[in-house]
């Protein structure tokens, strides 16, 4: 049995427990061996550690846990690092979510103007954890959980020297939806990029299921943190494939963004209550498992997709996992080193792509052309401050657009986060 050290930054994240619970039922596989509990906010950190702490200890593990808010103390002898941060926390998202409506765009904490500032606001403090790995622990392991995550995975994986993998529970829900309709024996061909991505084959006994799926009305199941418009049927049809939860915002943009401006309160209220809760929960010295609230928070299998990737590395097990690594070839339209969302088999060196066949959907070629080069353009302002790549960013993203529109909404964004954007101090 594999011993292992992780540290998790950000574990004053209410979702914390839900990746213990996972390391608690993968203990047959994994001998979690130092736990070590990273945030710069003592509360949080404090009552989630606590849980934790007691989660472990209930289920009987020998596990070391720390708790600190050093991040240098945090990376000694690492393994594995999780990051799952959010810079400037929930009011931040709020004005990610608000602003862009003044100028009747969509306010959503991954994609669009909303996600472009998330980015903004992120890679800076990615960056120093990827140089503090580098030179405390550069063996490790770096697994990313923080939003927006493709555009994470393509600034770590493409300028830091850290081995890292990308992930998002939405590949995983999908799968288990497909898998709920058409039977757990499916081959599932899964394409794109973090939160713009789609099924384009499933196939049952080398017999292709799709057309048939349609013709039953099926349709993917939406996550918990995203309103479910629905998917027109005419739509999915059309596209020839099964989207994610999030192209709702690109294929039904005006009903989305009638819905976000009538909201009596934006998703970073809602989060922010449903954590408070959470966190009285868990400051309950009785409490010792997850409660099931901790669902409605958006990240249902974080834990089942974090553990299982670690033990595919830990113990070299070569399993299929939907992961964000490079391109390396897989989908030909797009550059080897853009990093894209598709299966691949992990073990201990790492994510190897899955051969894809050549797929012929130019609605799907098309997009992920637009937005991987919004994404790059993105991680160029991210890095640099660079105000032309960031409005050639928001020109090109389909949500976003319009020059004039972009161009305001860009320069309050930017006051309104300017605490967190120190690249833009010029």
């Amino acid at each position: 049995m594999k011993e292992i050290n992780v540290t998790v930054i950000g574990s004053g994240s209410t979702y914390c427990p839900e990746l213990v619970d996972g390391f608690l039922k993968a203990k047959d596989d994994l001998k979690l061996k130092r736990l070590v509990l990273m945030d710069i906010d003592d509360r949080k950190r404090t009552i989630v550690g606590g849980l934790c702490e007691r989660m472990i200890k209930a289920e009987g593990l020998d596990c070391e846990v720390v708790m600190t808010s050093n991040l240098d103390e945090a990376l000694v002898d690492a393994d594995f690092v999780v990051t799952q941060i959010r810079v400037g926390k929930l009011p931040c998202r709020h004005l990610d979510e608000t602003i862009p409506l003044r100028y009747d765009l969509i306010g959503q904490e991954t994609t669009g103007i909303g996600g472009f500032f998330k980015a903004l606001r992120t890679i800076p403090v990615i960056k120093n954890i990827c140089d503090k790995i580098e030179k405390i622990c550069p063996d490790a392991w770096l697994i990313n959980f923080t939003n927006p995550s493709g555009i994470v995975s393509e600034f770590v994986q493409n300028y830091t020297n850290v081995k890292s993998i990308g992930l998002c529970n939405v590949p995983i829900d999908m799968y288990d939806s497909i898998k709920e309709a058409a039977g757990e024996d499916v081959d599932i061909t899964y394409v794109g990029l973090n939160h713009l991505s789609w099924v384009t084959s499933v196939k049952k006994d080398g017999v292709e299921l799709l057309d048939k799926l349609f013709d039953e009305g099926f349709a993917p199941k939406v996550m918990e943190n995203i309103k479910d418009d629905g998917f027109d049927m005419e739509c999915l049809k059309a596209v020839h494939a099964i989207p994610s939860s999030y192209l709702q915002y690109f294929y039904s943009r005006d009903t989305k963004l009638e819905h976000l401006k009538s909201d009596k309160k934006s998703r970073a209220h809602v989060c922010n209550e449903i954590e408070e809760q959470l966190l009285e929960m868990y400051n309950d010295p009785g409490l010792y498992v997850k409660p099931a609230l901790l669902d409605k928070r958006g990240g249902h299998k974080y834990s089942l997709v974090a553990v299982n990737l670690i033990n595919a590395i830990a113990n070299d097990l070569n399993t299929l996992q939907v992961v964000n690594i490079k391109n390396n070839g897989t989908l030909y339209w797009l550059d080897d080193d853009d990093v894209v969302e598709i299966a691949a088999l992990v073990g201990k060196d790492g994510a190897k792509p899955v051969k894809v066949d050549k797929l012929d959907n130019d609605h799907i070629i098309g997009l992920t052309t637009v937005v991987k080069k919004y994404e790059k353009l993105t991680v160029q302002a991210a890095m640099n401050g660079d105000d032309a790549a960031a409005l050639n960013a928001l020109m090109i993203h389909p949500l976003v657009g319009d020059f004039n529109k972009a161009k305001a909404c860009y320069e309050e964004m930017k006051f309104a986060h300017g605490a967190f954007l120190p690249q833009f101090k010029k």
